[in-house]
């Protein structure tokens, strides 16, 4: 694992260990770096009230846009799933919002990566921001 991936796998790791999923049993972590080089990592974040609860990625996408960033150049995403976990659909269209479709999305367990994908061999033929230019 290069050293970038091993920080975004770090940060995605520590941030697992904090998930609040009392319902489901299934923590995740994210960790997404910015095009500026900066990481942020989030868990997922159930509430007794479904649908109410929120995924890693968006807490991660939510801390980022909290610092005034907007531009997602790499994702991570950990499970202690024995299968592959990826983000699901809302997730890779709000990672759509930020992210160019080249970007590079890592699912990993906690041994490490298992298979990377680009955002937009997870979601084909997506709607993003420059479908409402001249709206």
């Amino acid at each position: 694992m290069s050293p970038d991936v091993q920080a975004l796998f770090d940060a995605a790791t520590t941030a697992m260990g904090r998930a609040y999923a009392p319902y489901s049993r299934f923590p995740v972590g994210a960790a997404i770096r910015s095009t500026s080089g900066v990481i942020y990592a989030g868990c997922n974040v159930e509430n007794a009230a479904y649908p109410q609860g929120w995924c890693a990625e968006t807490s991660a996408i939510a801390a980022m846009v909290s610092a005034g960033e907007r531009a997602i150049a790499e994702v991570l995403v950990i499970s202690m799933s024995e299968g592959l976990s990826t983000c699901c659909g809302g997730c890779r269209q709000k990672l759509r919002e930020f992210a160019p479709l080249d970007t590079k999305i890592h699912t990993c367990g906690p041994e490490g990566v298992r298979q990377v994908f680009t955002l937009d061999e997870l979601l084909p033929l997506s709607f993003g921001p420059e479908n409402l230019e001249g709206f």
